[in-house]
């Protein structure tokens, strides 16, 4: 009987690690990058998927670091909106609320 037990643990887990590579393949391709530009810096951190890295510049020249994402908007942005996500990172320039962003 333990013979049998082990023979359908291996066979549930080689499943499951199939599917997770089905899952993290798919979600490496990425749904196109939404438009974040003049929006607050909070919505990208909940529409972009977690894997993905965020690389954030001060837009002002100061080169202050964000350290409240809440009070930041988005300037600029690369990938481009519309663009597939394939596992990039995401650069957002970005200036403080009350600030404009630069031309």
């Amino acid at each position: 009987m333990k013979q049998w037990g082990r023979r359908i643990a291996v066979v549930a887990g080689s499943a499951a690690a199939v599917t997770g590579l089905t899952v993290t393949a798919a979600a490496a391709a990425g749904p196109p990058m939404p438009d974040f530009r003049g929006k607050p810096l909070e919505s990208v951190y909940r529409q972009v998927d977690y894997r993905t890295r965020v690389d954030l510049v001060d837009a002002s020249g100061f080169d202050r670091n964000v350290l409240w994402p809440l009070n930041w908007k988005v300037c600029t942005q690369s990938p481009a909106p519309g663009k597939k996500l394939n596992g990039e990172a995401v650069t957002l320039r970005v200036v403080k609320d009350e600030e404009k962003c630069p031309k």
